[in-house]
């Protein structure tokens, strides 16, 4: 692979220390790659458009990759090792991101959770906290390939955020004391790349559910 190799942390007060960026860490031709394998394990767990807890319909559709998934419908949130629509066990987790976690985040365990999002140049992601899984010291690391998206991102106990961009190949992770940071997607630049057939960016996030 090609890969950029030293960290570049992006936030430097003390709020959200933990919280890194690499920007193009993921070479054009690696990002095509992890496209085509994602795609292709997507046919086998097709993406959906969940619900909140209230019926609400999100506006990205997702889909899973790895011993479990993260859902949402009327139930709540929660981790199922089987795809809500089809029942079947969701597509391991590709190698290239297994890789990436180990190399940027230092945990111990592999991830067992890989979330897809799929955010067409309408979709959104409010404000919210990664906050479902057992372990919450586990770091989350995020993978951006195709149209670049306006992230916004602040401290967990409230007060100001920032925005930044998050472009295709970039890598971003939120540990230690960001780990809970609230952060969301205010929007999507549309058109800014051509990775995927259709348009859009597809964010995969990769947890420790257990």
């Amino acid at each position: 692979m090609s890969l950029m190799t030293r960290p570049a942390p992006l936030m430097t007060d003390d709020a959200l220390d933990g919280f890194r960026l690499w920007p193009g860490r993921l070479a054009a031709p690696d990002q095509a790659r992890l496209r085509d394998q994602v795609l292709a394990a997507l046919r086998a767990a097709p993406l959906y458009r969940p619900v909140t807890p209230g019926g609400r319909p999100f506006s990205v559709r997702m889909s899973n990759l790895g011993p479990l998934g993260w859902v949402s419908d009327r139930a709540g949130y929660r981790y199922q090792a089987t795809h809500p629509e089809t029942g079947a066990p969701w597509p391991p987790i590709p190698d290239v991101l297994l890789s990436l976690w180990h190399e940027l985040t230092g945990w111990p365990q592999p991830p067992d959770a890989c979330l897809v999002n799929l955010y067409d140049a309408d979709a959104r992601m409010g404000l919210h906290q990664d906050r479902d899984e057992k372990d919450l010291e586990a770091p989350v690391l995020s993978v951006s390939l195709g149209d670049t998206a306006v992230f916004r991102i602040g401290a967990a106990g409230g007060g100001r955020t920032r925005s930044v961009r998050l472009a295709s190949g970039d890598v971003c992770m939120l540990s230690g004391q960001a780990r809970l940071a609230r952060h969301g997607i205010d929007r999507i630049l549309g058109g800014s790349s051509s990775l995927l057939p259709d348009g859009g960016r597809m964010n995969l996030t990769l947890r420790r559910a257990t």
